[in-house]
């Protein structure tokens, strides 16, 4: 290569570079602060290990515990207890049923109120989402631990603890759906006269209505399980069944309510996601 080929290519290469420094590879600063983010993550995670006083030998003794446990497991088995087995886990449907349906409907006018399109308040919509938030940030179980002391054991507190927790998840959910929301069908129905009430009700529901009733059939799939765990809190279904076993060691009827759950979970999984998919018009695989 000539000497003349030789600069035009250094000259080019440069120039390459300013416009483009990334293609050739980090800078020395960059890499330097890659190095000390790597650095920090190791130690944070090497303290969380210590903190919680993890070491091989206790993870092997408790992995011993849970074959144990496992080995008890098997044949599940009902014992003599069949009809307070199924009472529990049709309570704990019922529970999740419920509070989803309450929450939903509550959420849908939330909703409305937190969608960008619809509140053109932004003090107030700010304000709203915000309470969002804060109903979102706390969990069903701590919501059933109040509400067991507010109104006493059973399913009651149950389903109000799912109903207090959902409402501003789905209130967000929605909100989002409507600010998504195709505008023509909505200024078609302005350019008709309607007033904002009717705006809202054929201009934008009928869009959303069918994302709003697939996202509260997921709801309610979702609360079957956690119905599962807030029984154990004393807030009624299949819960405190299984609490009760764990306390005696019956650990064959425990996984004889497990296999239970699992089924029922299962089942209203399958019914639930063909029903969305019918309802966003699209076809799911068996």
């Amino acid at each position: 290569m000539t000497p003349g080929l030789a600069a035009i290519d250094a000259s080019a290469v440069a120039a390459a570079r300013a416009r483009a420094p990334g293609a050739f590879g980090a800078s020395p600063g960059r890499r330097a602060l890659r190095a000390c983010f790597w650095f920090a993550f190791l130690a944070w995670l090497g303290a969380l290990l210590w903190w919680f006083d993890f070491s091989p030998a206790r993870l092997w003794n408790g992995i011993g515990g849970v074959l144990t446990i496992l080995r008890l497991m098997v044949p599940p088995s009902p014992g003599e207890h069949l009809d307070d087995i199924l009472k529990g886990l049709g309570e704990s449907v019922a529970m999740a049923f419920l509070g989803t349906v309450m929450a939903a409907a509550m959420a849908i006018p939330l909703g409305f109120l937190g969608a960008r399109n619809v509140a053109t308040n932004a003090l107030f919509r700010f304000s709203l989402r915000r309470l969002f938030d804060g109903f979102r940030g706390v969990d069903q179980l701590i919501w059933a631990l109040a509400y067991v002391r507010a109104v006493g054991l059973g399913p009651l507190a149950g389903v109000l603890a799912i109903f207090t927790a959902d409402i501003a998840v789905l209130a967000k959910l929605y909100a989002e759906a409507i600010e998504n929301a195709e505008q023509r069908q909505t200024e078609g129905v302005e350019a008709a006269g309607a007033p904002r009430v009717l705006v809202m009700r054929f201009g934008l529901l009928p869009q959303v209505l069918p994302v709003m009733l697939a996202q509260a059939l997921y709801f309610f799939e979702s609360n079957t399980r956690s119905a599962a765990i807030l029984g154990i809190v004393g807030a009624g279904g299949i819960g405190l069944q299984i609490a009760e076993r764990i306390r005696i060691r019956a650990w064959d009827e425990v996984s004889f309510i497990l296999v239970l759950v699992l089924v029922t979970v299962a089942a209203i999984d399958w019914v639930s996601a063909r029903i969305r998919h019918r309802l966003i018009g699209r076809t799911v695989p068996l």
